[in-house]
């Protein structure tokens, strides 16, 4: 899978090469590009931003540079081009298993009041919110988006793993783990768990993602 992020602030984005990112990048589960877009401004100052038409606080990112480096970056529209932004429905479970079924995503990090409105309707398949709040930016949510979908990615995760996590299948959420030692500070893993009887197990199990 191939993943193009369009920020300003390439910088910020450090996380995804730590960890379980970092390791399926190297192993070329995932490719990651990261494009500043205030590199194809044609502002002699290399501005991308202005004051909103009617008036308002704050400044919006102008249309030029994010919309020619959409079109550098994908010009025959192969990729799935997403605008995180906290107007837009929240990302699920399912929606993620559905964008790690695409080969090309496209994420836009919008910045300061947002992007102009010609830009999402030139250039963007969906927008996507991480929850109803605000951030400064797009370019948290674009990590949380990517960490999301690389995890379904074939080769990254144990797919056993992810059969047995929250909002997979009919569990809304995961049941407790527990692993050694048997008893700390007074407190001991559940007995189900030791005796060996896994469809015991598997009925504690699903117990317990109900409960929470």
């Amino acid at each position: 899978m191939q993943i193009d992020i369009l920020t300003l602030f390439p910088q910020m984005f450090t996380p995804l090469d730590t960890s379980i990112i970092k390791r399926a990048r190297d192993a070329d589960h995932i490719k990651i590009n990261l494009i500043d877009f205030r590199e194809f401004s044609t502002d002699k100052h290399r501005r991308v931003d202005d004051s909103p038409f009617g008036g308002g606080a704050g400044l919006v990112l102008t249309p030029q540079p994010i919309v020619d480096c959409i079109e550098s970056a994908d010009p025959d529209h192969t990729a799935h081009r997403i605008f995180l932004t906290p107007a837009a429905p929240v990302l699920t479970q399912e929606k993620i298993k559905e964008l790690s079924n695409r080969n090309h995503l496209l994420l836009l990090c919008g910045h300061y009041e947002g992007v102009d409105q010609r830009v999402i309707d030139l250039c963007i398949d969906e927008c996507l919110s991480i929850g109803e709040f605000v951030l400064t930016g797009g370019e948290i949510p674009a990590m949380v988006l990517v960490d999301a979908v690389a995890r379904h990615v074939p080769g990254v995760i144990n797919s056993e793993s992810l059969m047995n996590e929250s909002f997979s299948g009919d569990r809304k959420f995961e049941h407790p783990q527990y692993t050694r030692p048997r008893e700390f500070r007074g407190l001991t893993v559940p007995q189900v768990l030791l005796d060996g009887n896994h469809a015991e197990i598997e009925r504690w199990r699903q117990q317990q993602s109900e409960v929470k």
